[in-house]
């Protein structure tokens, strides 16, 4: 059954030109609105997030902790080779629905004039209730596998690799607020874009890697997992808290 495509001649080149292809479209996706809104008028004045809380932020969302057990759950009993193939994939279709949910989501901005801190008090609540599920699905144990699971395959990359395990629906929403807020800024774009592609390099560095981790950081990772469900559950309150100050329901008091 070896009919795999011969797209990539040696294992060593395989992940250097999915990552490099990755970096290309991204890099090319996200700064296309910053070429196409070049003429744009006078813009409002937008809340300035660093890239050191834009990487947090969307480590908490997009980073490799919650891939580990369900990556190593799908692929139990398969080849390295099919493993290798599986996070590389997932990496590609991760980096390119994020490219073009910044796109898509910055026109729908425009087109329906949606504001900025309606569309952060969406991915806040969106967050909160996600991560508050996760907590308590954490306090129950996890689900143990159906005996009737079909092997595991290539066509896993898509989903539910891709979609929700590696690209959840808050990451997408977090991702479209920091396109928004980067208007037309070219730096800022490659800024973000740069942020995307190093939490998704980590992803698939966790897949290559996942059993070892586990073996090795297992406990710890289950506290870990625990903390950060804890800490996304706070940041989507954060967040929703400063979408509603930003829109006028409250006045946000700053420490």
């Amino acid at each position: 059954m070896d009919t795999q495509p011969n797209h990539c001649n040696g294992r060593g080149l395989a992940p250097a030109l999915a990552v490099c292809a990755t970096t290309s479209f991204l890099l090319a996706v996200l700064a296309l609105p910053a070429l196409a809104d070049a003429d744009a008028g006078a813009t409002v004045a937008q809340p300035v997030i660093g890239a050191r809380k834009i990487f947090t932020m969307l480590f908490l969302m997009l980073g490799p902790i919650k891939i580990l057990v369900p990556f190593v759950t799908m692929t139990r009993g398969a080849a390295a080779a099919l493993r290798r193939s599986l996070a590389t994939r997932a990496v590609l279709f991760s980096a390119a629905a994020l490219a073009v949910a910044g796109v898509l989501g910055r026109g729908m901005l425009d087109n329906f004039n949606i504001s900025l801190p309606v569309l952060a008090l969406t991915g806040g609540l969106v967050l909160f209730l996600v991560a508050l599920q996760t907590v308590l699905q954490q306090a129950t144990g996890p689900s143990r596998p159906r005996p009737d699971e079909p092997p595991p395959g290539l066509h896993l990359a898509f989903s539910p690799l891709a979609f929700p395990t590696v690209v959840t629906p808050y990451g997408i929403a977090a991702v479209i607020v920091f396109v928004a807020l980067a208007q037309n800024n070219y730096i800022d774009k490659l800024v973000l874009a740069g942020v995307v592609l190093s939490i998704l390099a980590m992803d698939w560095l966790a897949m290559l890697f996942a059993e070892a981790i586990i073996k090795r950081f297992g406990t710890t990772l289950q506290v870990f997992a625990v903390v950060l469900g804890v800490t996304q559950i706070a940041l989507g309150l954060q967040v929703i808290l400063h979408s509603l100050s930003m829109i006028g329901v409250f006045a946000e008091r700053v420490n």
